[in-house]
């Protein structure tokens, strides 16, 4: 499919300046609100009052805990409450809610109101949390609801582990064993848009545009929290600017609904910098990852065992899952009969974590491709031959059991050495390195409607989110390419939770995974259903028309043809209307690894995975340790890739993401609080950083998205880091166990120095 000559909806109006978001909107009486943060990160709560800020003229409400309905939620473990409820967990929970004429008044009400506070001494260390003696951040934590079969004890809320084969008798089989021991800081995922949400009621109903990626959650999230059915929630998301996973899952649209719930008016909260750093419980997780690896003199790996420690921080949020994915990436896209593997999802008093774009991928990944030098190097091979000696091929068993299909790991591997040129000789100081890895597509329920309009245009209705990315933009693709006519003919209404069919959202890799078929579908009826009228109109077979262009026509015979708008005039005319509706069912993830895995929720296995090899070209200033990437190539294993400007764009953005990762992006923290909350010392890359980045696509059949394609959004950010580490350890001689790979990180590592 090309969409060399389409141009995006959105693009005219996001390059111009027209676009709102929802930061812009504006609503008659509408009020600005304001939270009040913790600013601590363990304390327990002895008080509240409002009443002075509520004196201050302007203000119109401050609301509580105390103000909306006593209970928990949460995705995994239903572990938390809108407002901090008795105990303070982390520095940017939410004690209050101001809503006033201005925003500078709700901010002068906040240092209004007195909160009195016992200060306790925060958990910072997963691994000091994990201890049997160690202070329980949720002392109740039993008694939390939780998903059906999560594994949990103390401040680890859950357990997961993969187990394959027979580890001992593999680690026997060996010629040498290889253990290392990594460690990554926390990272963000620093949207260009900050959260936004505005909250207007009429009646007993309420609509609530957001920043979401996932608006479907958080109606159901309000509606749980408030106490009220899903139908009086309406959540309409405007443009959006960008989330990077960290607008995923239902945040904080709850909270300014109950605020302007007692205002009686609209209230519009629009985060600061400073505030979309610490209140979000969206941060990629610090992980602690430990390796074992056995192999053979000939190259062939035969067990391996791993302990990883995810810092999830306050809350669960979706990390249980996270956890899972965690123990698949261990594994990584090789063949190794024997694994046991091991994962902690821990309690701390940091920022929650949770899935931002691939969770756990970069930094898990970043590890195992370290660890897989290494373990070439201890058997005399390559970073090259030791991934082609034990990448996964068709037919091959997953780490779960899987049996493999549509595996273009060894293509991938192939393509981003040649494309690098990976045999080539390296300037002093330069170097390359390689890194691999897989993801999934997630598989979900997903529905659209389309209808043909009576001047043959189409509309098509979804439930789908657009973060930024295409992917809904794409959906007009697939259904022109279905219908014949051209893509700019296709408008797409989405984003809005009372228009279009439930939908997973902006996360997963799944919008042209699952709605790509949803689209198919309905297409593939109205298709049916135009020539069916056609072959009446010109007395022929449906079966030897075809449309172009928007044109039905008999293949063969020229001048007989007419045009989809007059098929769908015809049917109005008739009193019919050129309609259909599309769904995909998620498709079963496979379900046969063994009952020796534990607290497998979500992540059986990985559906339709695709497969990267990434390669790093650097160069390193061994006096200061600063790291320049020159060159990254990336070849990725997609199945069938449906829109490739589009497919790269989102590996050239997930690669310059990914860099970022690798050696810039890292939160510092003193005393359970963020010590660098804002873009002066947290440091992303800019166009200026961007490396040459080539890109190809590796097609494999067998996938069962769309026309055999599979899921784009989130694998182009997963190896590039551990390409880059390799890098750095073949210019070196010395490796760097800490994510990211700072300057001062690198010098030390290359100094034999100790680094923080």
């Amino acid at each position: 499919m090309s969409s060399s000559k389409h141009v995006r909806a959105d693009g005219l109006e996001k390059v111009t300046g027209q676009a709102r978001y929802a930061a812009d909107l504006v609503l008659p009486g509408m009020l600005e609100g304001r939270f009040l943060l913790a600013g601590r990160a363990h304390a327990r709560i002895k008080g509240i009052d409002t009443s002075m800020a509520m004196r201050l003229p302007g203000v119109v409400a401050v609301i509580t805990q105390a103000d909306v309905p006593q209970l928990r939620y949460g995705s995994a473990v239903k572990d938390r409450t809108l407002f901090a409820d008795g105990v303070i967990r982390f520095e940017g929970e939410v004690v209050a809610a101001v809503a006033a004429r201005t925003a500078e008044i709700a901010a002068a009400a906040l240092e209004l109101i007195e909160v009195d506070v016992e200060p306790l001494a925060p958990i910072t260390d997963p691994e000091v949390a994990l201890q049997p003696a160690s202070e329980l951040l949720h002392p109740d934590w039993s008694a939390y609801t939780a998903y059906d079969g999560l594994v949990r004890s103390g401040n680890d809320c859950a357990y997961v582990t993969i187990a394959k084969g027979d580890v001992a008798a593999g680690f026997a089989e060996a010629d040498r064993v290889v253990e290392e021991r990594y460690s990554c800081d926390q990272s963000h995922p620093v949207p260009i848009e900050p959260h936004a949400v505005l909250a207007q009621w009429q009646g007993d109903k309420v609509t609530i545009w957001s920043t979401s990626q996932v608006p479907f959650a958080a109606r159901a999230g309000v509606a749980e929290t408030l106490q009220m059915p899903e139908s009086n929630v309406r959540i309409i998301v405007p443009h959006l600017g960008g989330g990077f996973g960290g607008k995923c899952e239902f945040h904080f649209e709850a909270h300014v609904a109950a605020l302007s719930r007692k205002a009686g008016r609209p209230v519009r909260i629009v985060f600061n910098r400073h505030e979309e750093f610490v209140a979000p419980d969206k941060v990629n997780h610090p992980i602690l990852i430990e390796l074992k690896t056995g192999v053979t003199r000939d190259g062939v790996m035969t067990a391996r065992s791993a302990r990883i420690v995810l810092d999830t921080g306050a809350y669960a949020s979706d990390a249980p899952s996270i956890a899972e994915i965690a123990t698949m990436m261990a594994a990584g896209p090789y063949d190794i009969p024997n694994l046991d593997i091991t994962a902690h999802t821990v309690y701390t008093n940091k920022t929650p974590a949770g899935s931002v774009r691939a969770p756990s991928g970069p930094q898990v990944a970043w590890a195992v491709e370290q660890h897989t030098d290494e373990v070439g190097t201890q058997v005399g091979l390559n970073g090259y031959e030791i991934r082609m000696r034990n990448l996964l091929e068709d037919g091959d068993e997953g780490p779960t059991g899987q049996r493999m299909k549509a595996v273009g790991a060894k293509a991938c591997l192939q393509k981003a050495a040649e494309l690098i040129g990976y045999e080539q000789s390296a300037a002093p100081g330069a170097a390359v390195g390689l890194a691999c890895a897989w993801w999934f597509s997630f598989p979900a329920a997903s529905s659209v409607s389309l209808k043909v309009n009576t001047d043959g245009s189409a509309t098509l209705v979804t439930g789908a989110q657009e973060n930024g990315s295409g992917a809904v933009m794409g959906l007009a693709l697939i259904a022109a390419e279905e219908l014949g006519i051209d893509p700019d003919r296709v408008s797409v209404l989405y984003q809005d939770t009372d228009a279009g069919a439930w939908d997973m959202g902006s996360s997963g890799s799944q919008t042209t995974f699952n709605n790509g078929r949803a689209v198919i579908t309905a297409a593939a009826e109205v298709r049916r259903r135009i020539l069916s009228v056609a072959a009446d109109k010109l007395e022929a077979s449906a079966d030897d028309l075809e449309i172009v262009d928007g044109v039905v026509r008999v293949r063969g015979v020229p001048g007989t043809a007419m045009s989809v708008a007059d098929v769908a005039a015809a049917l109005f005319a008739g009193g019919e209307l050129l309609t259909a509706q599309g769904a995909a069912i998620a498709q079963p993830l496979p379900d046969n690894f063994g009952a020796s895995c534990s607290g497998r929720v979500v992540f059986p296995a990985f559906a339709d995975p695709t497969f990267t090899c990434q390669a790093a070209r650097i160069a390193v200033d061994r006096e200061t340790g600063v790291v320049r990437v020159l060159e990254l190539a990336a070849a990725h294993d997609f199945g069938r890739v449906l829109n490739p400007d589009g497919a790269r764009g989102q590996v050239e953005g997930g690669v310059v993401h990914s860099i970022g990762m690798a050696l810039t992006e890292g939160t510092t923290y003193r005393d359970g609080r963020q010590v660098n909350p804002h873009l002066l010392d947290y440091k992303l890359q800019t166009s200026a950083d961007a490396p040459v980045i080539r890109v190809e696509f590796i097609e494999t059949t067998g996938a069962t998205g769309p026309r055999g394609g599979k899921g784009v959004g989130e694998p182009p950010i997963i190896a590039a880091a551990g390409a880059v580490a390799n890098a750095i350890a073949s210019a070196t001689g010395a490796r760097v166990r800490r994510l990211p790979m700072t300057a001062p990180r690198v010098w030390a590592a290359v100094n034999g120095a100790a680094a923080k």
